[in-house]
């Protein structure tokens, strides 16, 4: 195994030339002594993407929406784990490698200036998904208010009483002074949530199986027999539903160098992949269906439509200390997947738009105040078009951007990078292109997402909605490759100055 290199060295790396525009502490590859991540850090950053109040309510809507027997909508989401661990796997071995984050990363196929069109979009995604997170999070704490208070009747604005902007207001301030602590009082914070939402998940399904007795397999096998598709037709449903799950990972499979930048090896990284994806998946999607079949026979007495939001679903009940033990733990759960994929990788992003200007921290401020807008527009505007179409839309915008990374770093650079050129505006650098712009990536980029985001709208392509990521990803790496195949690097070309070498397996 071949050691990391020492701060002094990266300055080396990056050298004397490294502009103003392209540079700060934030953005500049990480030290061997800052990455202190191993494989329980890297799963409990996918535990906390996983548990969300979105991410169960995503998933127990698929049960009853898809169509098809809950048990092969069971299999699908798992698939869909080991692809996503597959995906993660290609974007976080160039930042395991040279500690740099996604903003930097995108510099290479994009152009040093260039890289700001995809941080942009890729910030104003998160904005957006900070936003519905946190109206969901919200959700739990106006359940415990209400359960307190006895469900008063309140005046309602934009489809919220006074005791929901409550709520709202509350967890958006928490989030603000969580991040406003720094990443390592955020990782400490990640460590704890996990375990604590399957805890209190194992203990509503324990509340749930206790009183539904014998009645609960049989209702698991029933309400889920999803017999309308059959054939070729469920078939497609069976894909549609990974496609979407893959969707509703996008925003963190695009960047998830972020965090890998931070972990001590690349093996370390695999493992805590592998056991934050399709084994947290396999178990998490187990209580979800469980529970959601629980509820509906023992809560709702088999009436109406189940419930797909455990806030819900916790609020039937009738335990006012368990309703506030399980909001808690929901909002914690909520915060962690928005702190993870939602606030510190627009925060990055926003900063690579003007280093000296916009400094982590600030571009963490940006995305609160946007994303506060957004989540207060959830219930009266944005949550008509269904949450299954946002996924969807929100991962066919990003999927193009991850086809031109992974072919870029892999074919193009062929798995080497010029650390220096990264952070230079030098007109002979390798990543300068046209004034530092590559505008064949940015056409590329442009191109595949209007075939990827029509896949979602257009009634004629109805059947492919669920693969709009797959769709844009694919096609995205593809025209890469054709747009940039005469400008790949010879073999030996592109070493750097000096390159960290965290091989597997340390």
């Amino acid at each position: 195994m071949t050691s990391t290199i020492p701060t002094s060295e990266f300055d080396t790396a990056i050298g004397d030339d490294r502009h103003p525009s392209l540079h700060n502490d934030d953005l500049a590859p990480l030290p061997s002594e800052k990455r202190r991540w191993g494989a329980f850090e890297i799963f409990n950053v996918w535990t906390n993407d996983v548990q969300s109040l979105a991410g169960y309510t995503l998933a127990a809507g698929l049960f009853v929406t898809a169509g098809i027997n809950g048990w092969w909508v069971f299999a699908a989401i798992i698939l869909a784990g080991f692809f996503v661990n597959w995906l993660v796997n290609l974007t976080g071995k160039p930042s395991v490698k040279y500690g740099i984050p996604y903003a930097v990363m995108a510099r290479s196929s994009m152009g040093v200036q260039g890289a700001q069109f995809p941080a942009l979009i890729r910030g104003i995604v998160a904005m957006f998904w900070y936003g519905a997170q946190t109206y969901f999070a919200s959700t739990a704490v106006a359940m415990a208010l209400n359960a307190v208070f006895g469900n008063p009747e309140l005046p309602v604005f934009l489809g919220m009483d006074a005791i929901d902007w409550v709520a709202y207001v509350f967890v958006a301030v928490l989030q603000v002074a969580l991040f406003v602590g720094g990443i390592a009082w955020i990782e400490r914070f990640l460590n704890v949530a996990g375990p604590a939402v399957y805890a209190v998940m194992v203990i509503l399904l324990v509340v749930i199986w206790i009183q539904a007795g014998d009645r609960l397999l049989p209702a698991v096998g029933s309400l889920f027999a999803g017999d309308d598709r059959v054939g070729w037709d469920a078939v497609l449903a069976f894909v549609g539903v990974i496609g979407t799950m893959i969707a509703y990972f996008s925003a963190v499979v695009i960047n998830f160098g972020d965090f890998a930048r931070f972990s001590r090896s690349e093996g370390a990284m695999r493992r805590g992949n592998f056991l934050g994806l399709p084994v947290s998946l396999a178990f998490f999607t187990f209580l979800s269906l469980f529970i959601t079949a629980g509820a509906y026979i023992v809560l709702q007495g088999g009436e109406g439509e189940p419930l797909t939001n455990p806030a819900e679903i916790v609020g039937l009940v009738g335990n006012v200390f368990l309703t506030i033990v399980a909001a808690v733990t929901f909002v914690i759960a909520t915060i962690g997947i928005n702190l993870v994929a939602n606030f510190i990788p627009p925060a990055y992003d926003l900063s690579n738009l003007a280093p000296q200007r916009i400094s982590f921290r600030a571009g963490g401020y940006i995305t609160a105040a946007f994303g506060f807008v957004v989540g207060a527009l959830w219930v009266a505007t944005i949550s008509r078009i269904g949450l299954p179409a946002f996924v969807d839309t929100l991962g066919a915008i990003l999927a193009p951007l991850y086809g031109v990374l992974v072919a870029d770093f892999y074919i193009i650079q062929r798995r080497r990078l010029k650390v220096a050129d990264l952070y230079s505006m030098d007109p002979a650098g390798r990543y300068h292109y046209q004034k530092g712009w590559n505008l064949r990536a940015i056409v590329v980029v442009g191109v595949a997402a209007v075939f990827s985001i029509a896949a979602v709208w257009m009634p004629a392509l109805q059947a492919l909605s669920g693969f709009a990521w797959v769709i844009g990803a694919v096609l995205g790496g593809l025209l890469y490759l054709a747009a940039m195949w005469n400008l790949r690097a010879e073999a030996g070309d592109t070493a750097p100055a000096v390159e960290t070498a965290v091989e597997t397996g340390a």
